[in-house]
């Protein structure tokens, strides 16, 4: 959050269920710990990332106060390997429908809408036009944005093979955009170094150029055309064989969605197919851009150097917003209502985190880690109340010398 008085040596604030509260400052300045703190690279932080492994936690050295006597403090490694442990039992004790079966059914539900959604738009009455964009709107952004993500994670399924499938599917086919760099940039870089600057401090998301009301009410209808033009840019960065394959899945998925429009919707033009399918791919892409700034920036920052471990990383920097059954159905659990447990354990599918929400909320709360949530239109009214100090002008780093 902002610095409620604009000074940069005092660190900022967190949303706590929509108020404001001070994030510890930490006794012991010059602790040596956190002054020696690893560079990313060097830490498990970043192995942690691609899938949680129960377990010991990353052990790049301990955080304590200064002066406090060591019984009194848990070793943050110590922290992570017992909600590791209080999480594993829950997911061992869980069936595979749990793990895995309720979202591929969300997601198997949305293809079985496809067919009523591309008949009611061959109406010629508005309601059920209405009702065809609606529903393929909502399909897409399930597939594109709750299928890519779980895909990204390999968290549709316990293969490897089939997860790469799933993720060509979904993350090329389904959203047009490269496997191996949507994969880079989001689970190694940003989960890796979540709210580090220069790494993963979602800069990516940043338009400075753009003032608060284009950026939040009109940019992001843009988003369908932006995205296959950012992915064919990235192309350069793969090898060849993966930039072809992701060239062919991408005019695939976008010739059958148009194909679709003409001979199944019955449109006339091209330019009718086109401008539908531009509506119903930005259905939900302002919600989709909110979230993706809500839930991170204006939290506090961190350098390379003066990183904290992973479960205040998290803890810190990561936010959930509250329950709503169009994001939820859209996005998941894992973006919206539960991107903490998500950041903390993010192989496990969307209903895992919903289940281990109660867990991981407790723990953090009782072990005194901070557990940020605020509600949609609080955060919405703070990026357009601080739009330049959170979306313009570089973050400032949050000093964390240690741990109350």
């Amino acid at each position: 959050m902002p610095l409620e008085d604009g000074d940069p040596g005092r660190p900022r604030g967190r949303q706590v269920n929509g108020e404001v509260s001070r994030i510890p400052r930490l006794r012991g300045m010059g602790d040596p710990s956190l002054r020696n703190t690893t560079a990313p690279g060097s830490s498990r932080t970043d192995t942690m990332a691609h899938g949680w492994e129960p377990g010991p936690a990353p052990s790049d050295g301990d955080v304590t106060a200064g002066g406090a006597p060591p019984q009194a403090w848990k070793p943050e490694e110590a922290l992570m390997t017992e909600l590791s442990e209080l999480v594993q039992k829950v997911v061992k004790s869980s069936s595979w429908w749990e793990r895995h079966g309720v979202d591929i059914s969300i997601l198997a539900c949305s293809f079985l809408l496809l067919p009523a959604g591309f008949l009611c738009l061959r109406s010629a009455q508005a309601i059920p036009f209405l009702v065809g964009v609606l529903t393929l709107g909502v399909v897409h952004h399930t597939l594109t944005v709750k299928g890519s993500h779980l895909a990204s994670h390999n968290a549709l399924t316990e293969s490897k093979s089939w997860g790469k499938v799933w993720a060509i599917f979904f993350i090329e086919l389904c959203s047009a955009f490269t496997v191996e760099q949507a994969t880079y940039n989001h689970v190694k870089i940003h989960h890796g170094y979540t709210n580090i600057i220069g790494l993963g401090d979602s800069s990516t998301w940043k338009l400075p150029f753009l003032n608060r009301y284009v950026y939040m009410f009109i940019a992001p209808l843009a988003v369908p055309i932006l995205t296959p033009l950012v992915a064919l840019d990235l192309l350069r960065n793969v090898e060849w064989k993966a930039a072809l394959r992701t060239l062919c899945c991408m005019f695939l998925g976008f010739y059958c969605h148009y194909w679709l429009l003409l001979h199944v919707s019955g449109f006339q033009s091209p330019w009718s197919a086109l401008l539908c399918m531009l509506l119903t791919r930005s259905l939900l892409a302002h919600p989709y851009i909110h979230v993706n700034i809500f839930q991170h920036i204006g939290l506090p920052m961190f350098s390379a150097e003066r990183k904290p471990k992973r479960i205040h990383l998290m803890s810190l920097g990561v936010l959930n917003l509250p329950r709503n059954a169009l994001l939820d159905w859209s996005f998941g659990h894992s973006i919206i209502s539960c991107h903490v447990e998500h950041h903390l354990f993010p192989s496990l599918s969307d209903n895992m985190c919903l289940k281990i929400k109660p867990i991981v909320s407790q723990y953090l709360k009782q072990k005194k880690l901070p557990y940020n949530e605020d509600t949609y239109s609080s955060r919405l009214w703070l990026f357009l109340q601080k739009y330049e100090e959170l979306m313009v002008h570089a973050p400032p780093i949050t000093e964390l010398v240690g741990i109350q």
